[in-house]
C-alpha cells in the first residue's frame, strides 16, 4: 500500500447543541482556550514521517481499511500555516493504487456539527451587532446562546425519521419521543437537536442553511470542494466509494432528500485539503491567516469549544476526563489539551482534532465505517510525533471506545413489570406477532411471519430469502422460522428482522436487527449481503401479550440499554422502558 505525502506552505441553544441533558453554565464559568505555544516559523518539523506512514499502513492493513486521506497543519509564530497532506490506499474498488488523492471527497458525518454551531454563533453575532434585524416572535428575548428554542420557534430518536422528512416534521414529532434520561442525569449524544438547528438558521436568516454556510464560511475560506449535495459531489468525479466493515462496498448513505435533513448533523462532503483550511482558521482564533479576514468572532470560538457536559468522568490511561461543548469533545491526551470530534455514518469514518496550545490541527478521512478507534490511534501517533513524545505501545487500541454491548446476555434479566408484561412470559406461536404496529413518532410498521401470504409479505420474505441463505451467521439461518420480518425504509435501514431470543414460544423477548439489505449484492460483488451499524441498528423488543386472550398488544423497542435500565430503575413498565412503544393495530 503506497502513501502519497505532500507538504505545502499556504501564504438552553447551549443544551441543544451540546447534545446534553444538562443545562449549561453562564459565560462566567467558561474556560478560555490556552495561550498558544507556537513553533517558530520555518523550523516546524515534518510530522508525517516515514515512521508515521508505516504506522498508518499497518493500521489500514490490520483493519482492512480501503483508504485514508490526512491533513496536518501547524501554525508558526508568524501565524503562517505549514500543511502536510497524505493519502494511503484506494478511492474505488477498481483502483490500481493511485486514485486516492488529497482532493478526494469524503462524507465527514458528525464533524459537520461544528459548522452548524459556527453558523448559529454567526447568527447570534449578526443580531447583536444589528446586521440581522429579522423580527423575533412577540415576547421573545434577544437571540443569545441561552435562548429557549420554543421562544424562537413557537408551536414548533434515530429511527423516528425517514427519507422525505423535513426539519419541521422532526419538530412536530418531538413531543411524542421519550427522553432517555431525566434532566441533568446524564450526557447523551443526540443527532435530532443538530437536525433541527438548521431550521432556526433558515427561519432567522431568510436563506437555506447550505447557502448560509457557503456564504459565511466556505467562500471566505476558499473551501471550493465542500458540498452538501451528494449529486453535486458525485458529479465532480472525485467522490470516494465507500465500504462497510467486512470490506463490502455500499452506496453513498444519503439520498439527495436525506442529505437535506442531515445537513446540520452530518451532511457535509469535503476533502482533506478543504478541511485543513477550516482547521487553520480555528487554530488562528477565527481569522483566516491567508486573507487576514475574521470568519468567526473569537467569542463564538470560545463558546462552542468550552466543555459543558461530562462524557467520561474518570481518566483512562493517557486520556483525561472528557467533556462535550457544542459540536466538540474536549479532553487531555498525555497532558495536552485536545478539542476534537469524530464522524461516523455507514461507509465513512472521520476525525478532526485541534491542539490549541500547540497550534496543531489534524484531519483524517476514511472510506469505511466504524473505524473511530483506528482514527484515534492514528491521531495519537500524530500527536506523539508532533510534540516529540515517545510513542505509546498499543497506541491504536487506547481506551476510547464509543461502542456499547449489544449482546442480550450482557443485560440484567428483566423482571415482571407493573403492567403485567414480562420478557420471561411464555409467548404464542411466531405467527401471532405478525401484523401492523404504530407509534405517533415512528409511524407504522408491518411484520410478516414465515407463513404470511399477503403480497406485501411475499415481497418482504423474498428480500430476506437470499440474505438468510448467504448469511455467514449460523444463528440467522437456524432461527429463520422463529423470526418476523418487515420492510421499513429509514435513513439508516431498509428492513427489520426480529428473532425470538429463546427457543420457540418460550419468551416474548426478541433480538432486533435493523439492516440495509442487498439481495443482489453491490458493486463488483453480486453476492447477497446485509449490513447494519453494530451499535445503533441492533437492540431488543419486549412484547406484551394479554394473559387471558393471548393476543399481542404491542412491543417496546429498545436500542439504548443504558436509557432502558434508567427507566426501569424508576419503575417503568414494559410500555415505558423502551425508546418507543408500538401498539398493535392490525
Amino acid at each position: 500500500m503506497r502513501a502519497t505525502v505532500t507538504a505545502v506552505r499556504w501564504g438552553c441553544l447551549y443544551a441543544l447543541l451540546s447534545s446534553a441533558v444538562q443545562c449549561a453554565h453562564g459565560a462566567a464559568d467558561q474556560i478560555p482556550l490556552k495561550t498558544p505555544n507556537a513553533p517558530k516559523s520555518g523550523k516546524t518539523k515534518t510530522i508525517i514521517t516515514p515512521a508515521v506512514s508505516d504506522f498508518v499502513e499497518r493500521i489500514l492493513h490490520v483493519s482492512s481499511i480501503p483508504g485514508l486521506s490526512m491533513g496536518v497543519v501547524r501554525l508558526g509564530e508568524d501565524k503562517q500555516p505549514v500543511v502536510e497532506l497524505a493519502t494511503w490506499g484506494n478511492r474505488t474498488e477498481e483502483d490500481n493504487g493511485a486514485d486516492l488523492t488529497s482532493d478526494t471527497l469524503f462524507a465527514i458525518a458528525s464533524c459537520s456539527k461544528a459548522f452548524l454551531v459556527t453558523s448559529i454563533g454567526l447568527l447570534i453575532d449578526d443580531f447583536a451587532h444589528g446586521r440581522n434585524v429579522t423580527p423575533l416572535p412577540a415576547g421573545a428575548p434577544p437571540l443569545q446562546w441561552d435562548s429557549k428554542f420554543y421562544d424562537l420557534l413557537p408551536g414548533e430518536h434515530d429511527f423516528s425519521y425517514a427519507p422525505g422528512d423535513t426539519t419541521a416534521d422532526l419538530l412536530r414529532r418531538l413531543k411524542h419521543l421519550s427522553p432517555g434520561f431525566e434532566l441533568r442525569e446524564k450526557w447523551a449524544y443526540n443527532n435530532q437537536a443538530f437536525m433541527i438547528g438548521p431550521h432556526l438558521i433558515e427561519k432567522l436568516s431568510n436563506t437555506s442553511y447550505p447557502d448560509f454556510v457557503t456564504s459565511r464560511i466556505l467562500k471566505p475560506l476558499n473551501m471550493s470542494s465542500t458540498f452538501f449535495s451528494p449529486s453535486t459531489a458525485n458529479a465532480t468525479g472525485r467522490l470516494t466509494q465507500s465500504w462497510t466493515r467486512g470490506t463490502r462496498r455500499i452506496p453513498f448513505v444519503f439520498s439527495e432528500e436525506a442529505s437535506a435533513l442531515f445537513a446540520g448533523a452530518g451532511g457535509i462532503i469535503t476533502t482533506a485539503e478543504d478541511m485543513v483550511k477550516w482547521v487553520t482558521m480555528l487554530l488562528n482564533g477565527g481569522v483566516d491567516p491567508y486573507t487576514n479576514q475574521t470568519v468567526l468572532p473569537p467569542s463564538v470560538l470560545t463558546e462552542m469549544m468550552t466543555a459543558r457536559a461530562i462524557v467520561s468522568g474518570e481518566p483512562q490511561g493517557p486520556l483525561g476526563i472528557m467533556g462535550y461543548g457544542m459540536g466538540w469533545f474536549r479532553m487531555a491526551y498525555r497532558g495536552h489539551d485536545v478539542v476534537w470530534h469524530f464522524g461516523a455514518i455507514p461507509g465513512f469514518s472521520a476525525l478532526v482534532a485541534l491542539l490549541p496550545a500547540e497550534n496543531l490541527g489534524v484531519v483524517q478521512l476514511v472510506n469505511m465505517d466504524e473505524k473511530q478507534n483506528d482514527n484515534l490511534g492514528v491521531l495519537f501517533r500524530i500527536i506523539d510525533e508532533a510534540l516529540d513524545l515517545p510513542p505509546l505501545d498499543g497506541a491504536a487500541t487506547l481506551p476510547v471506545n464509543f461502542q456499547y454491548t449489544t449482546d442480550l446476555t450482557a443485560h440484567s434479566p428483566p423482571s415482571t413489570t407493573k403492567d403485567g408484561g414480562s420478557s420471561t412470559q411464555a409467548g404464542p406461536d411466531i405467527a401471532a406477532f405478525a401484523g401492523t404496529y404504530e407509534d405517533p413518532a415512528y409511524g407504522r410498521i408491518t411484520f410478516c411471519a414465515p407463513s404470511s401470504t399477503s403480497s406485501y409479505c411475499a415481497a418482504v420474505l423474498a428480500d430476506f430469502a437470499p440474505i438468510i441463505g448467504a448469511s455467514p451467521n449460523s444463528d440467522v439461518r437456524a432461527n429463520a422460522t422463529d423470526s418476523i420480518y418487515a420492510a421499513w425504509p429509514r435513513v439508516w435501514s431498509s428492513h427489520v428482522r426480529m428473532t425470538r431470543s429463546a427457543p420457540s414460544t418460550a419468551t416474548t423477548t426478541f433480538r432486533v436487527v435493523l439492516p440495509k439489505l442487498f439481495p443482489r449484492g453491490y458493486g463488483r460483488d453480486g453476492t447477497p449481503f446485509e449490513f447494519q451499524d453494530s451499535v445503533m441498528s441492533v437492540g431488543r423488543a419486549e412484547f406484551v401479550v394479554d394473559e387471558e386472550s393471548g393476543a399481542v398488544e404491542g412491543f417496546a423497542l429498545v436500542t439504548d440499554e443504558l436509557a432502558a435500565a434508567g427507566r426501569g430503575a424508576r419503575g417503568a413498565g414494559v410500555r415505558e422502558v423502551g425508546d418507543v412503544w408500538f401498539v398493535k393495530v392490525a
